[in-house]
């Protein structure tokens, strides 16, 4: 490997490292303003991207505990963001689903960063984006893999 691609690869770990706790601190705030933990809205961003989840469903995507899930979707409904229902297709498992009313009220506290980030996207091309978007759908499995590792070993 060559030096440059090298020192190239340190700057994208630490700028990826940057980012990463930008967006943390990002979520946390809009966390606050809408009064959730940071784990009740980035678990209702699941739900928000993926629709209705069965709380095994959403444990298995967020990686937590089961009965962790439990008091989550329990303090979730409590706040008014998201609701059981029947499943459609098993009578014995229940659905959460997100209360579209509160979401759609938290969305202007979004619209700085999307029009941000959309107007940074335009000044790449097509095939720029094409990388960025490999790299980051990688980025984010990777994360997942490396929180799946966290939470399943003893």
């Amino acid at each position: 490997m060559s030096s440059k691609k090298a020192d190239l690869i340190q700057a994208v770990l630490a700028a990826s490292r940057e980012l990463s706790t930008e967006t943390v601190m990002f979520h946390t705030a809009i966390a606050d303003r809408r009064g959730l933990s940071v784990t009740e809205s980035k678990a209702s961003d699941y739900l928000a991207r993926l629709g209705p989840l069965t709380p095994k469903e959403l444990a298995r995507h967020s990686g937590l505990a089961p009965a962790s899930v439990t008091a989550l979707v329990d303090r979730l409904e409590r706040k008014g963001i998201v609701r059981r229902k029947p499943h459609p297709d098993d009578r014995r498992k229940v659905l959460v689903e997100l209360n579209q009313s509160p979401v759609s009220a938290a969305l202007p506290l979004w619209d700085y960063i999307v029009s941000a980030s959309v107007e940074i996207c335009g000044k790449y091309s097509e095939d720029q984006l094409e990388t960025i978007l490999d790299f980051v759908t990688e980025a984010a499995a990777i994360s997942h893999r490396a929180a799946e590792r966290i939470t399943q070993s003893p």
